[in-house]
């Protein structure tokens, strides 16, 4: 799919209604496992691995689903963390945050089977560190990552959290 069909290709599978999402934090040596997104030509957006929930299943199976597809890695659901939520139109979700440990699996990039083969929208998936995440632009790292410290400091943040818009457009 070319590149300028991407962000309408999102917008129509993701957008314009309030989705329910689930994200896992996944740290392994003092580094946090980050998926990055095209979402448009000229726009990357780095966040921890996660998706919609689907009907019917629990926040802990759709987040195992997620994962396994984004990764290859299966993972345990630890401690629920926080709600963040993302409003960037036409996307809003409401996101929940959950600690996660690896069971098991093989470390490789997926996909995401909302979308078309050809519409694929991950593009990479590697560790980072802290100052790897602080020298990031703001505008391609998810909001909860802003100004953050220390990777200890996710697991101590509780409750609702909401960063307001943030749209670059």
């Amino acid at each position: 799919m070319p590149q300028d069909q991407i962000s309408k290709e999102i917008e129509s599978k993701f957008g314009h209604r309030l989705r329910s999402r689930v994200n896992g934090i996944l740290i392994e040596e003092d580094k946090i496992l980050m998926v990055k997104h095209q979402m448009s030509e000229n726009r990357v957006f780095w966040s921890v691995p996660g998706g919609g929930m689907k009907y019917g299943t629990s926040a802990p199976e759709n987040l195992k689903r997620e994962f396994l597809e984004e990764t290859g890695l299966e993972i345990e659901i630890g401690p629920y963390l926080f709600v963040h939520e993302y409003l960037d139109p036409p996307l809003h979700a409401m996101e929940h945050f959950f600690e996660v440990r690896k069971l098991g699996g093989n470390l490789k990039l997926g996909i995401d089977p909302e979308l078309d083969q050809n519409g694929q929208i991950l593009l990479e998936l590697t560790w980072m560190s802290t100052d790897q995440l602080k020298n990031l632009p703001k505008e391609s790292l998810h909001q909860v990552f802003w100004g953050i410290k220390s990777l200890s400091d996710l697991g101590l943040w509780k409750g609702y959290f909401n960063f307001g818009n943030i749209s670059i457009k």
